[in-house]
C-alpha cells in the first residue's frame, strides 16, 4: 500500500510491496522518529540565552515561544490525535516528519518572536501527529508485553526531549550557533523518510466505511470507559505536574542554572538543562516493584524540586545536580506507573486517541505554569519566581502522593505497580 492510499484510507487492491521489515526494525523506527523529533523540538533549549540577545526578547518572549510549541501540540492532539487509527501508523508518522522539518527551517532563520513562535508551533504540530501514532504502534508491535511498550514509549519520548538541549548546546559551538543545529538535525531526519517511506505498513486498525471516508478525521470529544477513567486521570494529573517541571527545565532553566554554577557555557547549561529528563528516560530501564511505587515517586519528586530552589539560594552546583537527577528518578518511575495502568485499560482501537488527550492534559503542562513563570519572571525577578514556582510544583507532588498512598493502603488499591 503506498503512502498516497493510505492518506485516502484506500484499502490495499493488489499484493504487499515495500520493505517487508522485521517487528525489531519497526519498533527502532517508531522510536527513532518520536526521538528525533523531539530532540528537534528542544535543541533550542540552551539557545534562548543567545536568541534572546539577538533578537531582543524578554523571558517572556522566550516563555512565549517556548509556550507556542506546546500550544499548537496541544490542539493538533486534540484535532488529529486519532488520525492514526484511520490513515496508519506510517503514514502519521512520515506527515511528522515533513511537518518537523518544516518548524525546523522555519526557527533556524528567524529574525522575529513572531517567526520564533511560528518554528515551534510547527515542531508542536510534527511531535503531536507522532505521538500517538508511535505509542500504539509500540503496543502493536509488543502485544504480549504491554509494560515494555510503556517503558519504550517513555524512554523514547523523555530520552529525545532530554537528549535536545545537549545536542543544541555541543552543535552550537559550529559556526551559525543558532542555524548549525538545526541543519544536522534536518538531515538526520530527512534521512528517516527513506526506511518509512519503503516500509510495508500495516493496514489501518479502522478503515472507514461509506462515501465520505474523511469524515472519521473529523475533531471527536474526548471520551475515556468507566473503567479506565480514574487511571486516566491519575496519569493526566501527573503528567501535568511532571511536564510543569520539564517546562521549567527547557525554557528559563538554562538562566537560572548559569547563574548557580557561574558559567556562561551553552554546552553546559545545556547538559544542566537535561539532567531531570534524561534522569527520566534512563528510569525507564529499572524494574522496581510494590504497591507504594507511585507514592513513592511522587513523593522524591516533591522533596527534589524543592532542592532546586535550594541550589540556587546556596549557590550549590553539587545539590543542583543531585535534585535535578533525583527528580528525573522519581517522576519517571511514578509516571511509567500510572501511563502503562490507563494504556492497559484502553481498548486497542482507541489506543491513539485516548493516549494523545492524556498528552493533551500532560503537554498543558509546559504550557499554563510556565507561561505565568514568564510573567513572574519580568514582574518579580528570577530567583523569587523560580523560588515560588518550585514551592508550587513540591506542594502538588506531595499532594499527589498523599492521595495515591491512600489508594494503596485501602482494601483493593491499584497493583498496577507489581506489573511496572
Amino acid at each position: 500500500m503506498t503512502v498516497f492510499n493510505e492518506l485516502r484510507m484506500r484499502p490495499a487492491t493488489a499484493a504487499p510491496s515495500g520493505w517487508d521489515a522485521s517487528n525489531t526494525a519497526r519498533l527502532v523506527m517508531a522510536g527513532s522518529v518520536i526521538f528525533t523529533l523531539l530532540v528537534g523540538a528542544n535543541l533550542a533549549t540552551p539557545l534562548y540565552p543567545l536568541l534572546q540577545a539577538n533578537l531582543g526578547l524578554s523571558p517572556l518572549g522566550v516563555t512565549a515561544a517556548f509556550a507556542s510549541y506546546v500550544l499548537a501540540l496541544v490542539s493538533t492532539l486534540m484535532l488529529a490525535g486519532h488520525w492514526s487509527d484511520h490513515i496508519g501508523r506510517r503514514a502519521a508518522l512520515i506527515l511528522a516528519v515533513i511537518a518537523g522539518l518544516a518548524g525546523g527551517a522555519v526557527f533556524a532563520h528567524a529574525q522575529s518572536l513572531a517567526a520564533l513562535s511560528a518554528g515551534r508551533a510547527l515542531q508542536g504540530v510534527a511531535v503531536a501527529l507522532a505521538t500517538g501514532a508511535s505509542a500504539a504502534a509500540l503496543r502493536e508491535l509488543l502485544p504480549s508485553r504491554p509494560d515494555w511498550a510503556s517503558r519504550f514509549t517513555l524512554l523514547a519520548s523523555a530520552g529525545g526531549v532530554a537528549a535536545g538541549p545537549v545536542i543544541g548546546g555541543a552543535l552550537s559551538m559550529l559556526p551559525g550557533p543558532t542555524t548549525a543545529p538545526y541543519y544536522v538535525h534536518s538531515i538526520v531526519l530527512a534521512g528517516l523518510l527513506v526506511p518509512l517511506y519503503l516500509l510495508r505498513a500495516h493496514p489501518a486498525i479502522q478503515l472507514p466505511a461509506g462515501a465520505q471516508p474523511m469524515k472519521v478525521l473529523a475533531p471527536r470529544r474526548p471520551s475515556v470507559s468507566t473503567e479506565a477513567r480514574g487511571a486516566f486521570w491519575l496519569a493526566s494529573a501527573v503528567g501535568f505536574l511532571s511536564f510543569s517541571v520539564f517546562g521549567f527545565c527547557l525554557s528559563l532553566a538554562p538562566g537560572y542554572f548559569a547563574q548557580i554554577v557561574h558559567v556562561d557555557s551553552r554546552p553546559l547549561t545545556g547538559a544542566l538543562a537535561g539532567l531531570t529528563l534524561g534522569a527520566s528516560a534512563l528510569s525507564q530501564l529499572l524494574t522496581v516493584r510494590g504497591r507504594y511505587v507511585v507514592p513513592a515517586g511522587l513523593a522524591v519528586l516533591g522533596v527534589s524540586v524543592l532542592l532546586l530552589a535550594a541550589a540556587g539560594a546556596w549557590s550549590s552546583p553539587l545539590l543542583l545536580v543531585s535534585a535535578s537527577i533525583s527528580a528525573g528518578l522519581g517522576q519517571g518511575v511514578a509516571f511509567r506507573s500510572v501511563f502503562n495502568d490507563v494504556a492497559n485499560k484502553v481498548e486497542s482501537s482507541r489506543h491513539a486517541q485516548i493516549i494523545s488527550t492524556v498528552y493533551v492534559i500532560t503537554y498543558l503542562g509546559s504550557a499554563v505554569p510556565v507561561a505565568g513563570l514568564g510573567w513572574a519572571t519580568a514582574a518579580f525577578g528570577l530567583q523569587a519566581s523560580v523560588a515560588g514556582f518550585v514551592l508550587l510544583c513540591s506542594a502538588a507532588a506531595l499532594v499527589l502522593a498523599a492521595v495515591t498512598l491512600r489508594s494503596a493502603v485501602l482494601p483493593g488499591g491499584p497493583r498496577r505497580a507489581r506489573r511496572s
